[in-house]
């Protein structure tokens, strides 16, 4: 025995075992609880016990799910109210907007800036801890969807619409105009940026939202509300009564004005397509204001189909519209510098990580604070919004997917599939500002896409294309948003009232034509601030979800098994290693023994 074994104190509670320590008594041993299972089987004694699983019951599909009248009522008042204001009087709607974005980006722009970063952070070690193992259900049950339409739906409902805006017009701005801290003309910076606001960022806010709610609802059998989903923290008393209304009052809140600034980004580019396409000279606001009413007609009638039936559809449609037109780019565009661009665009990302997350205002010598407010932070602001709806639908599509599987498909996939797509549009819009045929025009965004498409051999008719995609987008992105919302205020009943989704979808068309109207020439700007004002109060809602999340995930029996197995293998592990040092022990004792014996003459 060595000097180190001779110091130590066998009965030291944080002291590791040895082999000549004697065994603890205190609790049953590795081996005793082994012998104790085969005692008891060799006896026919059968445990009493019920797998916790088997006594859920969900109650997202209760067919008498009541309206919640207490959040419907007040938030139609406070929609109808600012719909009223901002038609009677657009001017002080949008200084108050103003005002308000200003206070918002002077007080709490660091925490959307760092937020952010923390909810990529969040995901990644949720899907690599022993979390990663509990299925959102029953433990033996399988996913709903094929993984390729489970993958269409969740793209197409998170952020179709802005691919479609920004694809070509952020890497050509950021190239165009620089980023803090960086000079113009640098095109690693520009693709790097633009992939800083659209892959891992903006999925990690869905991930923590739909996370939250599929477990909840599929794992727990609770309610499909937000609410629910804080029961480890405010306890279920508190989730039913005005603690938990106020919850999901402000996903709903958020969401009707997250939506609202897609559809208007929309509105914006399908008039602006079809100007540049020829069809109409000089669009008004009449035009922009048909063009909302029947899209939202359409969509209207989408919601009502279900979600297999219309958003899967429309979804797997808008897959294939899309990946056509990103081929066509591809094949008819400077191909090389595209695929130049891929390996361009992720390595100065992750070289530029962590100066992205950590820019604030004060960066670049105080310079850093317009950059932010026009891009980081709406972003931020707009998937914080967007999340209470995509997120619940990601929930919605997701169920039979691990933890694990559901935290890097959402994150990863996605982030993706718009890594090729910015440097498939990206990658074409800069190479022609390189050659001298800008796609940058008046200066617009809504019509960049279009010149570069009408640059290209058929482009004309791809631009026809790029019509059609816009408009199922927003028949995608409304009919999501519709049917969440309707689920949210029918006490998270799955298939909620079609008459109750029609109405969230006609208050956010009218959110969102109000929007536009009231902004007048500056539309794109009075969509950013009031979607950055709208969304602060989610961002602490986010927060807290996490630690909600944790808690109630430590106590999943999956969870609690497989610590279980791995407390019990490292007791086994220790038994045996103790067992094996004794017999070695014992071995040379008698060797040592027989030595020491007198011979006989």
């Amino acid at each position: 025995m060595s000097q180190r074994d001779l110091q130590r104190d066998p009965h030291d509670p944080d002291v590791e075992p040895r082999s000549t320590d004697p065994i603890k008594t205190e609790k049953t041993s590795a081996v005793g609880e082994i012998a104790a299972l085969l005692r008891a089987d060799r006896d026919g004694v059968q445990p009493n016990y019920t797998d916790p699983e088997e006594r859920v019951e969900s109650q997202a599909d209760a067919e008498d799910a009541p309206i919640n009248w207490g959040i419907v009522i007040p938030l139609a008042v406070v929609v109808a109210a600012i719909v009223g204001w901002g038609l009677a009087a657009p001017d002080s709607f949008s200084n108050f907007a103003d005002t308000a974005f200003g206070w918002v980006i002077d007080n709490l722009g660091w925490a959307f800036v760092l937020g952010g970063t923390i909810f990529v952070a969040f995901v990644i070690v949720i899907a690599l801890s022993n979390f990663g193992t509990i299925r959102l259900g029953t433990a033996d049950e399988r996913p709903e969807f094929k993984t390729t339409s489970w993958i269409a739906m969740m793209f197409a409902a998170g952020m179709g619409i802005g691919l479609m805006f920004y694809g070509a017009a952020e890497p050509l701005a950021m190239y165009r105009d620089g980023v803090p801290g960086h000079n113009e003309h640098e095109v690693g910076t520009a693709m790097a940026q633009t992939m800083f606001h659209w892959t891992l960022h903006p999925w990690a806010v869905y991930a923590i939202i739909g996370l939250a709610i599929a477990y909840s609802t599929f794992r727990l059998g609770r309610k499909q509300l937000l609410s629910s989903a804080f029961i480890p923290l405010i306890g279920e008393k508190a989730a039913d009564g005005w603690l938990g209304k106020l919850i999901d009052a402000f996903a709903v809140f958020a969401t009707i004005f997250g939506t609202a600034c897609s559809l208007g980004l929309g509105a914006l580019q399908i008039s602006s397509g079809l100007e540049a396409s020829g069809f109409v000279d000089n669009p008004s606001t009449k035009l922009t204001i048909g063009i909302v009413s029947v899209l939202t007609l359409a969509f209207l009638l989408s919601a009502m189909s279900g979600v297999s039936k219309g958003i899967q559809w429309l979804s797997n449609a808008n897959m294939v519209v899309a990946a056509i037109l990103a081929i066509f780019v591809f094949v008819f565009g400077p191909t090389v510098a595209q695929l130049n661009m891929l390996p361009t665009a992720v390595g100065s990302y992750l070289q530029n990580f962590f100066e992205m997350a950590a820019r604030t205002a004060e960066s670049s010598d105080g310079q850093a604070g317009e950059f932010l407010s026009g891009w980081t932070i709406f972003y931020w602001a707009w998937w914080i919004s967007w999340s209470p709806f995509v997120g619940t639908f990601l929930a919605r599509i997701s169920r039979g997917r691990t933890v694990r599987e559901f935290c890097l498909g959402v994150m990863l996939v996605p982030a993706g599939l718009s890594t090729v797509w910015f440097a498939i549009f990206g990658g074409t819009a800069i190479k022609m500002e390189q050659a001298g045929e800008s796609i940058v025009g008046d200066g617009s965004n809504e019509e960049q896409l279009f010149n570069l498409l009408h640059s290209l051999p058929g482009g004309y008719v791809m631009g026809v294309f790029a019509l059609i995609l816009l408009g199922t987008f927003f028949i995608t992105s409304a009919d999501s948003a519709s049917t969440v919302m309707a689920s949210m205020t029918q006490s998270g009943k799955t298939e909620a009232k079609p008459w109750l989704a029609a109405m969230w979808g006609l208050a956010t068309a009218f959110v969102g034509l109000t929007l536009l109207i009231s902004g007048g020439s500056d539309a794109l700007n009075s969509l950013q601030s009031v979607t950055i004002v709208a969304a602060t109060p989610f961002l602490f809602i986010l927060i807290a979800l996490m630690f909600a999340i944790v808690r109630d995930m430590s106590n999943d029996t999956i969870y609690l098994d497989k610590k279980e197995q791995e407390r019990f293998a490292r007791q086994l592990a220790i038994e045996r290693r103790m067992h094996r040092d004794q017999q070695q022990l014992d071995a040379r004792k008698a060797q040592v023994k027989g030595m020491l014996k007198p011979r006989s003459r």
